[in-house]
């Protein structure tokens, strides 16, 4: 993803509510119209500043939105799952209208209110505002979908510049979370995720001037697919846009609560799934000490008859993590390399 793109999705101003909106416009124009002295103008500058107000205000959030069809793919798909991108572009329509029509409401009331009396300017000045609030009413919907638009968007892991992505997957208490901390040079960031009520990290790993992402997805990739509904599986497809290599974490002293079988078919739809390069890891090697010993050894032989290539390392002791860490950055500089020879 490109620094550009989350500079726009930071332009994208607040959208304020209807009500608000209207309660926040006759409260300017109030102020205009007190600053005059003539009375028939004073009814046509409330009528005009509100307009402006309405209208500016609608503009402004069009022009905040990004074009969905230049942005980076996760963030249109991420949008389509949550929203829907037709809806937002629709709702942005609507208040392209809106902004129209004020403006032309304004336009036209202000023609006969230079030509009215007193006692006609205050009438036109009451059936002025009455359409143009109306109007606002009418987009009233179309406001909430694009306030929920853009709470959501700004809510969006950030990976930003020339920057290539590692995504962990495995089942729920693996050790996922901890090989992001373990790998990360920096504390990670914690930011809620809008397809699960968990957090998602977000770290970083940093060799001299290089610099690659770690993402763990708790409530994405943690259960096998045919356990997901139709929402989910459209956000594991959103998802698929930001991996450059996978990290799956296989935990094979099964104290995770899932057998072996179960990770290794998880691991086998990831697979089939991403169509990405993926580095194998077993986690809690430390407990090869532990009565467990045994079933860890009778599991890591049953993952090597399915697993080419694997790393037996402990997020808890660090065991072995160094060799994972020099082999994932190699991973991701192939990855850039990769993206920049197709760009």
């Amino acid at each position: 993803m490109k620094k550009r793109e989350m500079k726009m999705f930071d332009k994208i101003p607040e959208v304020p509510a209807a009500e608000e909106l209207v309660e926040r416009a006759l409260r300017r124009a109030v102020k205009a119209k007190r600053a005059l002295r003539d009375k028939r103008g004073k009814e046509r500058v409330l009528v005009t500043t509100a307009a402006n107000i309405f209208a500016d205000t609608f503009k402004n959030v069009v022009r905040g939105f990004p074009n969905f069809d230049e942005v980076h793919p996760f963030y249109r798909e991420t949008l389509d799952v949550l929203i829907g991108v037709d809806a937002v572009r629709s709702a942005l329509a609507s208040l392209d209208w809106a902004a129209a029509k004020i403006r032309a409401l304004s336009q036209e009331y202000s023609r006969k209110m230079r030509r009215a009396t007193e006692r006609e300017a205050v009438a036109l000045r009451k059936e002025a505002l009455g359409r143009i609030i109306s109007v606002v009413e009418r987009v009233e919907r179309r406001l909430e979908v694009l306030k929920e638009a853009r709470r959501l968007l700004r809510r969006l892991p950030i990976v930003s510049g020339d920057e290539v992505a590692a995504v962990v997957a495995g089942y729920a208490n693996v050790g996922k979370s901890s090989f992001v901390a373990r790998m990360s040079t920096a504390k990670p960031e914690v930011a809620t995720y809008p397809f699960t009520t968990k957090n998602v990290s977000v770290g970083h790993i940093f060799n001299g001037n290089e610099r690659y992402v770690v993402i763990d997805t708790p409530g994405l990739l943690d259960r096998p697919f045919s356990e997901r509904n139709k929402i989910e599986l459209q956000a594991i497809s959103a998802l698929k846009h930001l991996a450059d290599v996978i990290v799956f974490i296989l935990d094979p002293s099964e104290t995770c609560g899932y057998s072996v079988e179960r990770q290794l078919k998880l691991l086998r739809e990831i697979r089939v799934e991403f169509k990405v390069p993926m580095l194998v890891i077993l986690n809690k090697m430390d407990l090869l000490e532990t009565p467990l010993g045994a079933s860890i050894k009778t599991n890591v032989e049953k993952i090597r008859s399915e697993v080419q290539e694997f790393y037996e390392v402990s997020t808890f002791t660090g065991k072995n993590l160094d060799a994972v860490r020099e082999k994932l950055l190699g991973m991701l500089r192939t990855a850039r390399r990769t993206a920049f020879a197709v760009a």
